[in-house]
């Protein structure tokens, strides 16, 4: 099946807003071609900019939506902090999809310079305590 530009760009945002399509990972190929950079675009129209974690603003019991991209593939998280202890606390990219042990499949620290795409602008306020039940 072959879809026209404005068809892909369609079905990639029912994966950036998740109404339709539940956000998680997915695999960014059509017809074995990679559709990344056209994801990246409509991540932009849909007011994601690529940012580090440390340049995400949330703070302690706010989320931000956002994806990292990786060999064509879409891994959706949230951007928070995660807490330790009353004083221990640490701000990181945590993908929904859960490895073996249930923890985030992808974490990233805001110590590192990997791009993501997020958007403020949609934050959320979450349960610093049970961060895991996103």
């Amino acid at each position: 099946m072959t879809f026209s530009p404005s068809q892909l760009q369609e079905i990639l945002a029912e994966i950036i807003e998740g109404r339709i399509v539940k956000r998680a990972k997915h695999e960014l190929r059509w017809n074995a071609r990679d559709v990344s950079l056209e994801f990246i675009e409509v991540l932009k129209q849909r007011g994601y900019a690529p940012t580090t974690v440390a340049g995400v603003h949330v703070t302690p019991g706010e989320r931000a939506p956002a994806f990292y991209l990786d060999n064509s593939y879409a891994y959706f998280g949230w951007v928070f902090w995660e807490k330790f202890s009353q004083l221990k606390l640490r701000k990181l990219f945590g993908s929904v999809v859960r490895n073996e042990k249930g923890d985030w499949a992808v974490q990233i620290s805001d110590k590192r310079n990997t791009v993501i795409y997020a958007n403020p602008a949609l934050k959320l306020e979450m349960d610093i305590e049970n961060p895991s039940g996103f």
